[in-house]
This record gives structure tokens, sequence and C-alpha cells, in this order.
């Protein structure tokens, strides 16, 4: 009934740039936190940024400066602009979103997208 569908991942060189989107399609009456996760090997899932309904944001330290979230609720989609990429940047980079239907309010998941960055 809700889909997150997560683009934009890929390989890049260190210093590159990359742009992920994720897009929330099916029974939806409001979206309000959603963030962008990541979870390399033999590591625990991680957030990297977050933005509520309102605009706020806040980020991992090591991001900060280097990524920025945001989102476009008419569009039911949020970004994440990664800049000056680092070999310890690459991860499966997962969005979440908090999504208000029917059932009532709970936590929604992509399917991951993979992000390389090469030294």
């Amino acid at each position: 009934q809700v889909q997150l569908v997560e683009s934009g991942g890929g390989l890049v060189q260190s210093g590159g740039s990359l742009r992920l989107s994720c897009a929330a399609s099916g029974n939806i009456f409001r979206i309000r936190n959603t963030g962008w996760y990541r979870q390399a090997p033999g590591h625990q899932r991680e957030l990297v940024a977050a933005i509520t309904s309102g605009g706020s944001t806040n980020y991992a330290d090591s991001v900060k400066g280097r990524f920025t979230i945001s989102r476009d609720n008419a569009k039911n989609t949020v970004y994440l602009q990664m800049n000056s990429l680092k070999p310890e940047d690459t991860a499966v980079y997962y969005c979440n979103a908090e999504i208000v239907n029917y059932l009532g309010t709970r936590d929604y998941w992509g399917q991951g997208t993979q992000v390389t960055v090469s030294s």
C-alpha cells in the first residue's frame, strides 16, 4: 500500500557527488519525519540525515558540511545531495519515512541503493 523507491546510487570517485532520491507512493495522508540511513558491510545501520515535515534537519557528524537533505512535499520525495564523497561513505543507503494513512502512523523503508566511492 505504501512504497518507497530509491534511486541515484552508483559508483563515483573520491571527491565526487551523487544525488539520491526517494519517492513515496500509495496510500498516504501525510509524511512526517523522513531520513536517510546507511549500512556498510560489518557495520550497523546508522542515521545519515533527517528532515522533519517543517524542514528542520540534522546530520551525522561524519557528513556535516558535505551532505544536504531536502524534501518536496508536493511530490512526496526526499533527496540527499552528497558532495565531496569519501571511500568511507561506501554503503547501502536506505530511505525511511514516517507515514500517516488510514492504518495509522508507521515507519516505512525503501529497498536500499548502493553507493560506492573509489579512492
